[in-house]
């Protein structure tokens, strides 16, 4: 691909998708308008940086082998998952064309000192700015750092093994966005809509695939995608194929909007987002919500929670959590002990070491708190959690350690919520499937069948039905 700052902002595999028919670009050669406008109009898609990668529970010594096949994720731009080059750490000196990492320059530049947004500045720049990925998979169609580059595997820095992750739903390649407008248009021209064939094509595309497509099927006949399958479908196919259909940043936007502009708050939406998602990807959907909705999404939610979880929501939103993967027993041990004061031991919750601990310390740092309280106290930080806080405070601050022990069991958990009991939270169920189908759906398959007996799959087809049914399965990689 080309190099950042490289005159052309398409990489080559725009014009001709890996083996497949070449097609022409969706833009004139100046490319688009600049992508920090938010050209959501012309279809340009906003690519999610990357998943965090988060260490597994409890740390292990064994690193995880490279995954063959396995997570197409790399580490988040941003805080270094790479060992500091003092001290021992091994460190990346791969050059090698294709391996994905910069020539070596020393080591990865610590947390903490991007920039505020990770919309590129120059269409074919990475967005994190300094990171120079050079492989040719790390540029997205239009510019920009695609969802989905091939990582190595992640490798493990003393006690902190990383944890794969596996999508059901990987970019298709070769492919040819042409070629998926035309069997689209023909699935929805004439009488009656061919549901099968727009489930094939939407449900086995990646989320920048699919906005492809639609700026390429406005090209090849003046109309709009997402209009027409609207007039085509219905009820909660329809919502699950316009979820699919809508740029992740944008559409985690409109969920956090949604929920906190409507009748009282569905704190559960603000939970399982703001709760499990890394400095840049919550970076992505502020920009994004600012850009919808000309307002920001931290005054928002001030103005709709109130007291700890409040401050826990403003916390996380302000996305400065450390991502290194440096631990420290001792410091570790001070946190359990101050978490410890600050809760069981005192008439009363001081609620903001609960709130400075659990949002800002990393990942692999937290798991060592907690195992310290564990130690420390004989029971587990979720106890303490119960007997402390109660309602949202509760529920909050329970996600983000359950997110942090096994983010693939949190989501089975939310999952199966969305499901259980009388009636299906449709909406719920969407946006879980929708937003991990590219991310982790095979350990969340696997964490629900291991805690609910039952497969994923079965419960959605003891569920929903027909073609909603249809598309959910083949999302999560069971139709």
């Amino acid at each position: 691909g080309s190099a950042p700052g490289a005159p052309s902002p398409y990489p080559p595999q725009a014009h001709t998708p890996h083996g497949g028919a070449p097609y022409s670009s969706p833009y004139p050669p100046g490319g688009p308008a600049n992508p920090n406008t938010f050209g959501y109009s012309s279809g340009t898609p906003m690519y999610m940086p990357q998943p965090m990668p988060m260490p597994a529970y409890p740390p292990t010594n064994s690193g995880y082998p490279p995954a063959h096949g396995g997570s197409s994720y790399p580490p988040a731009q941003g805080g270094s998952p790479y060992p500091p080059a003092q001290g021992g750490g091994s460190q990346y000196h791969s050059s090698a064309p294709g391996s994905g990492y910069p020539p070596s320059t020393g080591g990865y530049p610590s947390a903490g000192g991007y920039p505020p947004s990770s919309y590129p500045s120059t269409p074919g720049a990475p967005p994190s700015g300094g990171h120079g990925y050079n492989s040719r998979e790390s540029q997205g169609p239009y510019g920009g750092v695609s969802y989905t580059q091939h990582s190595s595997g992640l490798m493990s820095q003393g006690p902190v093994a990383k944890i794969k992750r596996t999508p059901t739903v990987v970019p298709v390649n070769p492919f040819n966005a042409r070629g998926d407008a035309e069997i689209l248009r023909k699935a929805m021209k004439g009488f009656g809509t061919d549901e099968k064939a727009i489930i094939n094509v939407l449900a086995r595309r990646s989320n920048a695939q699919r906005l492809q497509i639609a700026v390429e099927f406005k090209t090849l006949y003046g109309k709009d995608l997402i209009k027409d399958l609207k007039s085509e479908l219905t009820g909660n196919f329809e919502r699950l194929i316009l979820a699919l259909m809508t740029p992740l940043p944008e559409y985690y936007a409109k969920e956090l909007h949604d929920a906190i502009s409507g009748l009282g708050t569905d704190e559960d939406v603000l939970i399982e987002i703001l709760c499990t998602m890394s400095n840049q990807e919550i970076r992505v959907i502020r920009d994004a919500y600012h850009a919808l909705y000309y307002r920001s999404l931290e005054s928002d939610l001030k103005g709709d929670t109130a007291g700890t979880f409040k401050r826990l929501m403003v916390s996380l939103c302000n996305a400065c959590r450390d991502e290194s993967t440096v631990v420290n027993q001792q410091t570790a041990r001070a946190d359990a002990q101050a978490l410890l004061r600050a809760g069981e031991l005192r008439l009363g919750t001081d609620e903001s070491i609960f709130n400075m601990v659990l949002c800002q310390r990393n990942y692999a740092q937290l798991q060592l708190i907690f195992q310290e309280y564990q130690n420390i106290t004989g029971h587990d930080i979720e106890k303490a959690i119960k007997n402390e806080f109660s309602g949202d405070a509760e529920d909050g601050f329970l996600a983000v350690i359950r997110s942090i022990k096994n983010q693939a069991a949190f989501f089975a958990k939310q999952l199966n919520k969305s499901m259980k009991g009388l009636g299906t939270n449709d909406r719920q169920l969407i946006r879980l499937v929708v937003t991990r189908c590219e991310v982790d759906m095979v350990e969340i398959k696997r964490e629900y069948q291991t805690n609910y007996k039952e497969s994923l799959a079965d419960a959605i087809k003891g569920d929903c039905s027909g073609d909603y049914k249809k598309c959910l399965l083949a999302l999560i990689g069971e139709s």
